[in-house]
Protein backbone atom coordinates (compact mmCIF):
# COMPACT_ATOMS: atom_id res chain seq x y z
CA UNK A 1 0.00 0.00 0.00
CA UNK A 2 1.42 3.35 -1.05
CA UNK A 3 1.69 5.82 1.81
CA UNK A 4 2.72 9.28 0.62
CA UNK A 5 5.54 10.29 2.92
CA UNK A 6 7.06 13.66 3.72
CA UNK A 7 10.66 13.51 4.93
CA UNK A 8 11.41 16.57 7.09
CA UNK A 9 15.11 17.23 7.63
CA UNK A 10 16.08 15.83 4.23
CA UNK A 11 19.79 15.94 3.42
CA UNK A 12 21.82 15.66 0.22
CA UNK A 13 24.58 13.94 2.23
CA UNK A 14 24.43 10.17 1.47
CA UNK A 15 25.70 9.31 4.95
CA UNK A 16 22.67 10.97 6.63
CA UNK A 17 19.75 8.79 7.66
CA UNK A 18 17.23 11.11 6.02
CA UNK A 19 19.01 10.59 2.70
CA UNK A 20 18.99 6.82 3.19
CA UNK A 21 15.29 6.95 4.09
CA UNK A 22 14.42 8.79 0.87
CA UNK A 23 16.29 6.16 -1.15
CA UNK A 24 14.58 3.29 0.70
CA UNK A 25 11.13 4.87 0.41
CA UNK A 26 11.60 5.32 -3.34
CA UNK A 27 12.92 1.74 -3.58
CA UNK A 28 9.78 0.53 -1.80
CA UNK A 29 7.62 2.43 -4.33
CA UNK A 30 6.35 4.87 -1.70
CA UNK A 31 5.43 8.28 -3.04
CA UNK A 32 7.94 10.59 -1.36
CA UNK A 33 8.31 14.34 -0.94
CA UNK A 34 11.01 16.06 1.07
CA UNK A 35 11.79 19.27 2.94
CA UNK A 36 15.30 20.35 3.91
CA UNK A 37 17.62 23.32 4.21
CA UNK A 38 19.34 22.81 0.83
CA UNK A 39 17.68 22.32 -2.55
CA UNK A 40 18.66 19.26 -4.49
CA UNK A 41 17.50 15.84 -5.58
CA UNK A 42 17.85 12.40 -3.98
CA UNK A 43 16.72 9.37 -5.99
CA UNK A 44 14.51 11.57 -8.14
CA UNK A 45 12.90 13.29 -5.13
CA UNK A 46 13.31 17.06 -5.08
CA UNK A 47 14.13 18.53 -1.70
CA UNK A 48 11.97 21.61 -1.18
CA UNK A 49 13.29 24.46 0.94
CA UNK A 50 9.87 26.12 1.22
CA UNK A 51 7.03 24.70 3.32
CA UNK A 52 4.81 23.32 0.58
CA UNK A 53 1.19 22.55 1.47
CA UNK A 54 1.34 18.96 0.20
CA UNK A 55 -1.92 17.08 -0.21
CA UNK A 56 -2.74 13.57 1.02
CA UNK A 57 0.29 13.05 3.27
CA UNK A 58 -0.02 9.72 5.07
CA UNK A 59 3.23 9.86 7.03
CA UNK A 60 5.64 12.57 8.11
CA UNK A 61 9.01 11.12 9.09
CA UNK A 62 11.18 13.46 11.15
CA UNK A 63 14.94 13.90 11.03
CA UNK A 64 15.12 17.06 13.17
CA UNK A 65 16.10 17.23 16.82
CA UNK A 66 13.28 18.30 19.19
CA UNK A 67 14.52 21.88 19.56
CA UNK A 68 14.35 22.40 15.79
CA UNK A 69 10.91 20.78 15.48
CA UNK A 70 8.97 23.50 17.35
CA UNK A 71 8.95 25.88 14.37
CA UNK A 72 7.25 23.17 12.27
CA UNK A 73 4.50 22.06 14.70
CA UNK A 74 1.72 24.10 13.06
CA UNK A 75 2.90 23.21 9.56
CA UNK A 76 2.91 19.46 10.26
CA UNK A 77 -0.43 19.53 12.08
CA UNK A 78 -1.89 21.58 9.21
CA UNK A 79 -0.96 18.84 6.73
CA UNK A 80 -3.18 16.45 8.74
CA UNK A 81 -1.02 13.37 8.18
CA UNK A 82 -2.27 10.04 9.50
CA UNK A 83 0.95 9.61 11.50
CA UNK A 84 4.30 11.14 12.38
CA UNK A 85 7.36 8.90 12.77
CA UNK A 86 9.91 10.12 15.31
CA UNK A 87 13.19 8.54 14.26
CA UNK A 88 15.89 7.91 16.91
CA UNK A 89 17.06 11.23 18.34
CA UNK A 90 13.87 13.07 17.40
CA UNK A 91 11.67 11.94 20.31
CA UNK A 92 9.57 14.86 21.56
CA UNK A 93 6.88 14.44 24.28
CA UNK A 94 5.77 18.08 23.85
CA UNK A 95 4.95 17.43 20.18
CA UNK A 96 3.31 14.05 20.98
CA UNK A 97 0.77 15.91 23.12
CA UNK A 98 -0.08 18.35 20.31
CA UNK A 99 -0.40 15.55 17.77
CA UNK A 100 -2.69 13.59 20.10
CA UNK A 101 -4.86 16.69 20.63
CA UNK A 102 -5.21 16.94 16.84
CA UNK A 103 -6.03 13.28 16.26
CA UNK A 104 -2.71 12.43 14.61
CA UNK A 105 -1.00 9.14 15.44
CA UNK A 106 2.73 9.01 16.11
CA UNK A 107 5.39 6.34 16.44
CA UNK A 108 8.83 6.34 18.02
CA UNK A 109 10.43 4.20 15.37
CA UNK A 110 13.07 4.08 12.68
CA UNK A 111 11.77 4.51 9.15
CA UNK A 112 14.64 2.40 7.81
CA UNK A 113 13.79 -0.48 10.17
CA UNK A 114 10.07 -0.21 9.44
CA UNK A 115 10.77 -0.46 5.73
CA UNK A 116 13.25 -3.34 6.04
CA UNK A 117 10.83 -5.38 8.16
CA UNK A 118 7.76 -4.64 5.99
CA UNK A 119 6.05 -2.80 8.87
CA UNK A 120 5.91 0.58 7.13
Amino acid sequence: MNKKTLVIGASLNPSRYSNMAIKRLVGANQETVAFGLKKGTVSGVSIDTDLVQYQDIDTVTLYLNPKRQAQYYDYIIGLQPKRVVFNPGTENPEFYKLLKENGIDFDEACTLVLLSTNQY
